[in-house]
């Protein structure tokens, strides 16, 4: 039976700022930015994610039904108005959910989190049905840091640990002493296990291989994640070979300016290069990767930038559908964040997370009030 009109009449924009929880990120001692993009004059790795805007939208249809999305941080609202323009009085039952009618940016990714959530609820449907249904109940996740000092890291993972978590993912550049960290981890928290994230930082093979050597020794690294720069794909084979801890290459989509397109997976599977993924994405860029590891026998994990709770919700509806999807997530926000702008969290029961089930589409509702709270600015367009 086909869908009753779904024009879009209108979209809701509420931007916000929602710091992190003191202390939270990293080691006081070791303050180091971590947006990977240039931020209007700053150069990359200038400012600190919570400190950027994030952009929560409210899509309304003609039949009233409301779609939520949430956008990566530092969106461009001039971008955003002309596609709101190009948007408006189309009917989202006229759009290929698989290629929108939307140019590629990093905008692209909220616009299509509210459509899909107004297309789900307009069928009475969990979003991932339209991803072709769940395949676990629940979703593993992982504990998250960025730096942290020796004599700090041990007694604040052993909290994560008691949590509930078994592994946790630290940022690290050659300046952290990566090997003593897993000691130190291994004396307060054993059996929790560590995914280390360089962020192309460890700068040549040279580098990584001691590094390697010496978190063998230790022995409770689960993963290594972006080691080296990602055009060194002989080099990452490289070190494939050398390492028995997993290689593992982030693809991410929302980097549109740093030219991550989901063909750098093949392009690392055709090298050998890499043991499985962290991939990041819009629903249906993200489901292209999954299909490309699950074809190739290999695991991947969804990553994220550390964001709110719509977004966290979409993460989480990804992963339920996605056969690769095996190893633990970045869909930590709350943990990171003084709120998640929902209404009810999402139901964390460490390791994991479940899926959101209040309502369909998406699953979760925004608390108005939070909204309130860390609203910037507002405007509406219609």
């Amino acid at each position: 039976m086909p869908l009753a009109d779904k024009t879009i009449t209108s979209f809701r924009f509420d931007e916000v700022i929602v710091p992190a929880h003191p202390g939270v990120i990293n080691s006081e001692a070791l303050a180091k930015p971590l947006h990977m993009l240039p931020v209007g004059g700053k150069a990359s790795w200038s400012v600190q994610f919570d400190e950027l805007p994030k952009l929560i939208v409210r899509m309304t249809l003609s039949d009233g039904t409301i779609g939520l999305g949430e956008f990566y941080r530092d969106h461009e609202w001039q971008r955003i108005e002309a596609i709101c323009a190009n948007l408006l009085g189309s009917s989202i039952t006229n759009f290929p959910l698989q290629k929108l009618p939307l140019p590629l940016c990093r905008e692209y990714d909220g616009f299509e989190c509210s459509i899909w959530d107004a297309y789900a609820k307009s069928l009475g449907v969990p979003v991932h049905h339209l991803l072709g249904g769940a395949v676990r109940e629940k979703v593993a996740v992982s504990a998250w840091s960025s730096h942290r000092t020796l004599d700090e890291v041990g007694p604040w993972v052993r909290r994560y640990q008691a949590q509930g978590y078994d592994v946790i993912k630290f940022k690290c550049d050659l300046e952290d002493d990566a090997a003593g960290l897993c000691e130190k981890i291994k004396e307060h928290a054993p059996g929790m296990k560590v995914l280390f994230d360089p962020n192309q930082r460890w700068e040549n093979s040279g580098n990584a291989r001691r590094i390697i050597r010496e978190l063998e020794a230790v022995g409770n690294v689960l993963l290594l994640e972006d080691p080296l720069p990602r055009w060194m794909m002989l080099d990452y084979a490289e070190i494939r070979r050398f390492s028995s801890i997993p290689i593992v290459l982030h693809v991410s989509l929302p980097y549109v300016y740093q030219g991550q397109r989901p063909y750098e997976a093949i392009n690392a599977l055709a090298h050998n290069a890499v043991d499985g993924f962290n991939f990041n994405g819009g629903l249906a860029g993200f489901q292209s990767l999954d299909h490309i590891a699950a074809t190739a026998g290999l695991y991947c994990w969804h990553g994220s930038e550390v964001d709110l709770g719509i977004l966290e919700a979409m993460y989480v509806h990804q992963s339920a559908a996605a056969r690769s999807c095996v190893w633990p997530g970045d869909i930590f926000g709350r943990m990171i964040r003084t709120h998640d702008l929902l209404e009810t969290p999402l139901a964390f029961e460490p390791p994991h997370v479940h899926i959101p089930a209040d309502g369909p589409g998406l699953g979760v509702k925004l608390d108005e009030g939070a909204l309130e709270r860390y609203r910037v600015s507002e405007r509406t367009i219609s």
